[in-house]
């Protein structure tokens, strides 16, 4: 009675046979094979499988979530499967019977793809193990597979083994560009998450004295308004060149030359009275190229690219140079830095962080560059760390009491801000403080709206806190948030933009 276990307690006997359920499955299986019971089809160009919803609710999470939503495939008798290899569909669907799929030269890449787009999280591994001997094509295939669900990613999310993916895992997923969204929305399950991840808003800005610039990267082109902040944006799924200006006195936004490049998550800096767009994703690759706004002549021009190509970097201006901080190159999140002057327009790399830190807030703050939180695509941190350019060394500093990416981070006085961003869990609205006196963080009263993707400046005593996603809606708004009355009030909203922004200052010169 090897499969027969029986437990007695006084007048309470248990009995179970614990080869029950695999047996089961054995007996659908054959039942399916005979055409019976079945009460759905899935259909890949003229091939057609029948199965039994059940069984591949019970096996498979991508339809677990297709059949228990309410979703319109859950009432109909016929599925069509878009983009499955019908060889690799049958072999799925006979693993989600019997547990058993045999992988071989010949069909491990198309498994690779299926069985990720299925959310069959062990057919992926076990395909990925397959492929660790075989160095030379693993790369190839697991890109292939990357592909596929960036091109499915609305379809892919849909599944319950999504919503039940590590922080980790979600991060490198929707961290990515190349995600097909029309919308930022889609990004988001009810309550779950978004993602940085990197083909949603962005956006970067710069200043005049009291205006600020709005850079629109959707469709990859960029316009700046007038302000003293100029900020360039970038639309989830999109890379937009608008941009525009704000002008903080008179509370007003106003566009202008778009940038010659289509650029999202791009890096802005200003220098010397002009603006940078730095790096970026460009709707097929990440960037190295580097132009410059010059607003007396309201046109761009190229200047030398980076060493590496980067988007969702931090951006900052110290001692008249540009440092560009980590950020992401298409395949990994960055640890370097590169720094470039604009008297030799060369790029040079200096110290690796201590972390890879992809979407961090990075600002200067005692004469030295602080770059906060971010993540490397397996973590979201709360660390910060510091960049002494004299000495060019990195050293650790104090951790901020949230993890966060995809913030927004600013100086302002003798205090360093961190605003919004992602947690891994939520988007926030909170907001820390770090007192260079105390040498420690503290909570700053929460801004009106969640903000993740925020770009946050400070100009005349101010904070700025401009655009975002709030987990249901790219921003237009804008926040300022006034020290002295430790209050957060609502300004104007930008005209051409919507989403994550970058924004940056371009000191206004007497007339």
């Amino acid at each position: 009675m090897g499969d027969v276990l029986c437990e007695e307690l006084e007048d309470l006997v248990h009995f179970s046979v614990t080869d029950l359920p695999a047996r089961g499955y054995v007996v659908m299986e054959e039942i399916r094979r005979q055409g019976k019971l079945c009460d759905v089809t899935l259909k890949v160009g003229d091939h057609k499988f029948s199965a039994h919803r059940i069984v591949l609710a019970a096996s498979i999470p991508y339809f677990h979530a297709m059949f228990t939503n309410d979703m319109v495939e859950c009432k109909q008798d016929e599925i069509l499967m878009q983009g499955m290899d019908p060889s690799a569909l049958e072999a799925l669907i006979n693993f989600a019977y019997s547990g058993h799929v045999a992988i071989d030269q010949q069909n491990v890449q198309s498994l690779l793809i299926g069985s990720s787009f299925l959310q069959l999280q062990n057919v992926k591994d076990a395909c990925c193990s397959f492929l660790q001997e075989r160095d030379d094509e693993c790369t190839t295939l697991y890109d292939s597979a990357s592909s596929f669900l960036h091109q499915h990613f609305v379809e892919v999310s849909v599944s319950e083994e999504f919503l039940g993916l590590r922080t980790e895992e979600v991060l490198e997923l929707v961290g990515c560009d190349e995600l097909n969204i029309k919308a930022e929305e889609q990004l988001c399950w009810p309550g779950f998450i978004m993602t940085e991840i990197e083909g949603s808003l962005c956006c970067q800005s710069f200043c005049r004295r009291s205006d600020f610039l709005c850079v629109d990267l959707s469709s990859c082109q960029t316009e700046f308004s007038r302000m003293s902040l100029y900020a360039a944006v970038i639309n989830a799924g999109d890379s937009l060149n608008v941009v525009e200006v704000f002008d903080p006195n008179g509370n007003i936004w106003e566009r202008c030359q778009p940038m010659r490049t289509a650029r999202s998550r791009v890096g802005v800096a200003v220098i010397n009275g002009l603006l940078y767009a730095i790096g970026g994703y460009d709707g097929q690759s990440r960037l190295s190229t580097v132009e410059v706004y010059n607003p007396e002549t309201d046109s761009w021009t190229r200047v030398s690219s980076m060493n590496s190509q980067r988007s969702a970097m931090g951006t900052v201006v110290t001692d008249g140079h540009i440092y560009v901080c980590g950020g992401y190159d298409g395949k990994s999140s960055l640890n370097s830095v590169e720094c470039y002057s604009p008297e030799t327009d060369r790029w040079t790399l200096v110290t690796d962080m201590s972390a890879s830190r992809s979407a961090a807030g990075v600002t200067v703050f005692d004469g030295r560059i602080f770059v906060s939180g971010g993540h490397d695509g397996l973590q979201i941190f709360n660390t910060v760390e510091y960049y002494n350019h004299h000495t060019n060394r990195w050293h650790p500093a104090a951790a901020m009491m949230n993890k966060r990416c995809r913030h927004g981070a600013a100086a302002l006085g003798s205090h360093m801000y961190v605003t919004g961003g992602y947690d891994g869990s939520g988007f926030l609205s909170g907001a820390e403080v770090f007192s260079s006196v105390s040498g420690q963080w503290s909570l700053l009263v929460a801004m009106n709206t969640r903000r993740s993707r925020v770009s946050l400046v400070s100009t005349s005593g101010r904070l700025y806190a401009v655009g975002g996603y709030d987990g249901q809606s790219n921003l237009s708004s804008v926040e300022m948030y006034n020290p002295d009355t430790n209050r957060w009030t609502f300004r104007a909203p930008m005209v051409c933009h919507e989403g994550g922004v970058g924004v940056g200052c371009i000191p206004l010169q007497p007339a």
